[in-house]
């Protein structure tokens, strides 16, 4: 973290040491200081260049020079200042735009994905049905993270949302291997096996007695020529089947046992990015 806060900031602040131990009284009489010292680090005054350097600024300057550049071009073929400076304007407005949509001001690390937030928008149709998600919800002690964690009347279950490669098929070998394309896929079941088993064992303890989770992985991009298939403990199928593999199952919870068991699970298993 150090580091990074070095390299956002642009420069590094040496501390400065003041020694602890004690003067003599002689050596204090002796030392006489012929004026006060401060123990404040120079300011550092920004010049025109530093700050011609600074992203918004940047991004400004070349936004201007884009609409003046356009400007020029446009009023040069039609032979009209006025024309060429509103293509100007307009191509300034049409760049802020593109850069508002293409860049985001929270850093990558904290975004979700495509896969998160469609299955995200799919979860939030349940609500109305007495269904509770908690997203994005780290494992302690590890950089493993659950998804989407749902809490509902059918029971409680991690969903973790996958990208894969469209061109790449998916299929399954022997009812216990998952591959896409080339590529075995058995670390990944092994990993949302382990989630769900972690997260079953912190939400039991606290509540008293023993509450399952179960595990699933929800792809996007390939087509999954089945349903919903269980695959080495996990239930696999195409994203789009998230919230009917959830619901589909019978009743097992109350509406008490429900918000009680939402609760411990904000409690046991801490947001990835630090807040809700």
């Amino acid at each position: 973290m150090d580091s990074d806060n070095q390299r956002e900031d642009g420069h590094n602040t040496s501390p400065i040491w003041v020694s602890d131990r004690p003067e003599s009284s002689e050596q204090t009489a002796a030392a006489k200081p012929s004026a006060p010292t401060s123990t404040y680090a120079p300011v550092e005054r920004a010049s025109v260049l530093s700050l011609l350097q600074q992203p918004r600024v940047r991004r400004l300057r070349n936004r201007v020079l884009l609409g003046v550049a356009v400007a020029i071009v446009v009023g040069f073929l039609v032979r009209d200042w006025r024309i060429g400076v509103t293509a100007g304007v307009i191509a300034a407005i049409a760049e802020a735009i593109y850069r508002s949509r293409s860049n985001s001001s929270v850093p990558a690390w904290r975004r979700t994905s495509v896969a998160e937030r469609r299955t995200e928008a799919q979860l939030r149709r349940l609500e109305r049905s007495g269904y509770r998600t908690l997203h994005a919800r780290a494992i302690p002690g590890s950089e493993a993270q659950i998804d989407h964690l749902v809490v509902g009347p059918t029971g409680v279950y991690a969903v973790d949302s996958e990208k894969w490669d469209r061109r790449l098929p998916v299929r399954v070998q022997m009812g216990k291997k998952l591959f896409h394309g080339p590529f075995d896929k058995k670390d990944r079941l092994s990993e949302a096996k382990w989630e769900a088993s972690e997260a079953s064992k912190l939400i039991s303890e606290k509540f008293g007695r023993e509450i399952s989770v179960v595990p699933s992985l929800a792809i996007y991009g390939p087509a999954v020529p089945w349903k919903i298939m269980t695959i080495r403990d996990v239930d696999v199928y195409e994203g789009h089947r998230a919230r009917k593999w959830i619901t589909k199952r019978e009743r097992a919870l109350t509406a008490a046992e429900i918000d009680r068991i939402y609760e411990i699970a904000a409690q046991v298993l801490p947001p990835r990015y630090g807040e809700d």
